[in-house]
């Protein structure tokens, strides 16, 4: 049987997790190597599973331990499993329970890059892109339009934050990502030459005089592309753009000069996939 926790008080430590840690203090407060992270819904926290990561608590509206959670109970035998009432849950945690299912999972050890990409064809980078809501977009943007594996530097935002996971729909545990880099001294010079060492051509998306176009043939052409975006406004540093090997843009229409990071992403990934 689970062990099914009534809510009696919301000041108890081991609600933590869900209601009064921020990001910061989840990836280092169980564990100091992994920390935790959150995953929202059952469909994620199912493929989180999948992934193999290691479940540590699970809150849960209490009608949907008989319904959508159920399954998930199931699988995650062992642990606490705390419930009230929706509107009770909101308060917890401050924003709409509308999933049904918080669980907070153990931090995995991230692989090399090396392991990452080692029969990868089409990798993405993602240089210090700071919104979760983007990070999310562009990793289910990856999963969906031909990417083999996903690299973020060292300053990119953290996509095991709950909103990344939760607008990914999942796939941050079905695309093989990790970081590129332990500080970020190591971006863009030894990034880039790591990646070169595995043979990989790498394309900055960036405005400038000489990008080619996204459909230059060349650049499909490369049995292995590194697609590098940068962060948000100020796109990708000049010496990013100077290490890479090609500069590209999206042709644009209107007297619109680019697209949202997560957006161009998503144009860039279809066109450059390995055909």
């Amino acid at each position: 049987m689970p062990d099914i926790i009534e809510i009696t008080d919301f000041s108890s430590s081991d609600l933590d997790v869900f209601a009064r840690l921020t990001e910061a203090q989840l990836r280092s407060r169980i564990e100091p190597e992994k920390g935790v992270f959150i995953a929202e819904s059952s469909k994620v926290i199912g493929l989180a599973l999948d992934a193999g990561c290691q479940p540590v608590s699970l809150l849960a509206e209490r009608k949907q331990i008989s319904g959508q959670a159920r399954e998930i109970i199931a699988r995650c035998k062992g642990i606490p499993v705390y419930t009230a009432d929706n509107d009770l849950l909101a308060g917890l945690t401050g924003y709409q329970f509308a999933r049904g299912v918080l669980c907070a999972f153990r931090r995995p050890n991230l692989p090399g890059v090396e392991a990452r990409c080692a029969d990868a064809r089409r990798v993405a980078i993602l240089e210090n892109t700071m919104d979760s809501t983007n990070v999310g977009a562009i990793f289910r943007c990856a999963a969906g339009l031909g990417i083999d594996a996903l690299l973020v530097t060292p300053s990119c935002h953290d996509p095991l934050c709950r909103r990344a996971v939760r607008v990914s729909m999942g796939t941050i545990f079905t695309l093989p990502w990790t970081r590129i880099g332990g500080s970020p001294s190591e971006w863009p010079g030894q990034g880039i030459e790591q990646l070169r060492g595995l043979g990989f051509k790498t394309v900055a998306m960036a405005l400038s005089g000489s990008a080619l176009d996204i459909d230059d043939p060349r650049l499909a052409a490369e049995e292995k592309l590194a697609i590098v975006l940068g962060t948000e406004g100020s796109g990708l540093s000049p010496e990013t753009v100077a290490a890479c090997d090609y500069t590209a843009c999206i042709p644009m229409c209107c007297g619109v000069d680019s697209l949202n990071v997560a957006a161009a992403g998503a144009v860039a990934f279809w066109q450059l996939r390995a055909r």
